[in-house]
């Protein structure tokens, strides 16, 4: 007979790490959120720091499955799924936050997270074929989703500088009906690297 929270019983200690990254990521959506509503740039630096944070539970799964020896498909699922909201959403929730707030800026933030989603995926589908005879998955095909910290330490620094806003750095354009900052390439690029066929990078 299934019990209550079931599911939950057969979680290994590698996935509460990962879940302690989607946690971080959700409260730094949050953290945004607030500091559009209210303002206080102590919100969004809140949001910006737990960025580090989700990154230090994302590496920190990995070694305690490995550890453990618990890797299991569950894991690697809800892996991805966590790095989408802590290094896909939450980046670009950030971003918006700090004033990309354009409609070619949302063009492009939305951009960056779908190339995310699509990086995880087609990590997921082909770690197998990746791993070879060792079992170990070698490289990744395009950059790792969490490469997206350094978008965020580039925010934090505009932040902590009072360049948010109005201030952005590199200002604004105005391209046909919509307002564009060229700071969000920042983004493109990083999305764009992110799905990359050509592009390896060995796996510690």
């Amino acid at each position: 007979m299934a019990r209550h929270f079931s599911m939950l019983r057969e979680f290994h200690l590698a996935d509460w790490f990962t879940l302690a990254n989607a946690f971080c990521g959700t409260g730094a959506i949050f953290a945004a959120m607030r500091f559009l509503q209210e303002g206080g740039v102590r919100d969004l630096m809140i949001g910006m720091a737990l960025i580090p944070l989700a990154f230090i539970f994302d590496a920190l799964d990995g070694r305690v499955a490995r550890w453990r020896k618990s890797s299991s498909t569950l894991g690697r699922e809800l892996d991805s799924l966590a790095d989408v909201i802590s290094f896909g959403v939450a980046p670009a929730a950030l971003a918006y936050a700090c004033g990309l707030q354009g409609g070619w800026d949302w063009v492009v933030l939305s951009y960056f997270v779908g190339c995310g989603v699509s990086r995880l995926a087609r990590y997921n589908v082909t770690a197998e074929a990746l791993a070879g005879d060792e079992g170990k998955v070698k490289y990744f095909e395009g950059t790792p989703i969490p490469t997206s910290l350094l978008l965020v330490i580039v925010l934090a620094i505009a932040a902590v500088q009072g360049d948010i806003g109005a201030d952005l750095w590199l200002g604004m354009f105005k391209l046909g009906p919509w307002q564009f900052h060229p700071l969000v390439l920042m983004f493109a690029l990083s999305g764009s690297l992110m799905i990359s066929k050509t592009l390896r990078i060995p796996k510690p």
